[in-house]
């Protein structure tokens, strides 16, 4: 699928972004191995969320669609999943697999995990490595490392390990496998990553204590809570560089999830100058809410790097968009984990802009941004990312030619909306 954006006179208007990806995983996986039904409300409807869902209805879990849209009756198992008919597909997503390893490595029986083509290029030592001193059996298909895994549930024990980089998805996986192990497992951690899954853990009956960068996970049964998934902050980064990029703007998003430890993206820019206010601050399900108001604002290069990196990570390449609109140069750095995501997002990155006219340098970990204030038009490639589309269809916004994005239908996997809300709030804007 090919899209065309075309840059609006104005861009304005409010729009409710669809549930956070992470915390939508997260609810369906740990409601599903504990005590009890659950309700969860306002469930991301993207293809990556989706695969988590089939993979867990493949071993046994009850999830059925409610009346409205986005909320699901989930009837836990207790940690006790079916051995699966099939191989279990988790589509493009590196979540499904590395969460559902950390679960499926304590079953009573044999399973194996595969994704698509992008998902099994995509290496899963750092997953593979704790499991095995867990007393996990799991091994890779190439190089003991590439998907498909194939994994023989046995039972655990509690390890100390200290992670090498920052992973919210190494780190969730270690604790659904932790919960069901034979004495405590403690975590170190080298950064602060989401924390979606110890606070989540916790409000079910669990037990993980944070002190500092140290996790200790104790061994427990979990209470099936009802969940009510808040905006994806994700999501939303991408309309506020639209609307602090664009000259005549205001936004308005709606219940967008603000959990400490995704909100890195409001502070960058923020430090770059970016007028943004929250309204209606409010908690929801354990996890904070505000709507966020974004307007047209003047940006100045800043430096990225260090302990928020992990929170931005998936906030990068469209920090990129933001620094070629910023006053000066640009430096973003230690963000060589981009390397492994569904594309290689920082050659991908730093091609595409060049393609539409940004001028930018590609370094080992990270780039190097000079912002000249416009960007032309062109033709550019998704890589099938769908990160990578989106923000090639915000650069369309704000670029003097229209921009034809190929592989655009990518956006499906985290955002099925995106196009629909691109449309809404630019009055068109897309061919």
């Amino acid at each position: 699928m090919t899209q065309t954006v075309i840059k609006p006179g104005t861009l304005s208007g409010s729009i409710t972004l669809p549930g956070d990806k992470s915390i939508s995983h997260r609810s369906l996986i740990l409601n599903s191995i504990a005590v009890g039904r659950s309700e969860v409300v306002g469930l991301s409807a993207g293809d990556d969320v989706m695969s988590t869902l089939k993979c867990l209805r493949a071993l046994g879990v009850g999830i059925e669609p409610n009346e409205w849209e986005g909320t699901y009756t989930i009837e836990g198992r207790d940690s006790n999943l079916r051995e699966p008919g099939g191989v279990l597909d988790s589509g493009n997503s590196g979540t499904t697999m590395r969460l559902l390893s950390g679960v499926l490595a304590s079953q009573t029986f044999t399973s194996t995990l595969t994704g698509d083509n992008s998902l099994r290029s995509r290496p899963m030592a750092r997953v593979i490595q704790p499991l095995k001193l867990m007393g996990a059996a799991i091994k890779g298909a190439r190089s003991d490392s590439l998907p498909p895994l194939k994994i023989w549930g046995r039972p655990l024990k509690g390890i100390e390990y200290a992670m090498g980089v920052a992973s919210a998805q190494v780190k969730s996986a270690i604790i659904l496998a932790a919960l069901s192990a034979e004495g405590d497992t403690v975590i170190h951690q080298p950064a602060l990553s989401r924390d979606h899954t110890e606070r989540m853990v916790n409000a079910m009956g669990g037990h993980v204590e944070v002190d500092g960068l140290t996790l200790i996970v104790h061994p427990s049964p979990l209470s099936a809570i009802p969940a009510r998934i808040p905006g994806d902050m994700s999501a939303a980064a991408f309309w506020i560089v639209a609307a602090l990029c664009h000259r005549d703007a205001r936004v308005m998003l709606r219940g967008v999830g603000l959990n400490p430890s995704r909100t890195g993206m409001l502070d960058v820019v923020r430090a770059m100058g970016a007028e943004i206010t929250l309204e209606a601050v409010r908690d929801e399900g354990g996890e904070p809410v505000a709507d966020i108001s974004v307007t047209s604002s003047d940006l100045s290069a800043v430096e990225i790097g260090g302990d928020i990196i992990p929170n931005i990570i998936d906030e990068i390449p469209i920090l990129a968009v933001a620094a070629c609109f910023a006053n000066g140069t640009t430096v973003i750095r230690d963000a060589s984990e981009l390397r492994f995501k569904e594309s290689d997002r920082l050659h991908a990155t730093v091609t595409e802009l060049t393609q539409l006219g940004a001028k930018l340098e590609e370094t080992p970990d990270g780039m190097v941004v000079h912002g000249t204030g416009k960007l032309a038009g062109g033709v550019c490639s998704s890589h099938g990312d769908h990160r990578l589309a989106m923000t090639l269809a915000v650069a369309g916004l704000l670029c003097e030619r229209s921009v034809t994005i190929k592989k655009a239908d990518s956006v499906r996997i985290s955002y099925p909306e995106f196009w629909e809300h691109l449309r809404e709030l630019s009055n068109g804007g897309v061919s």
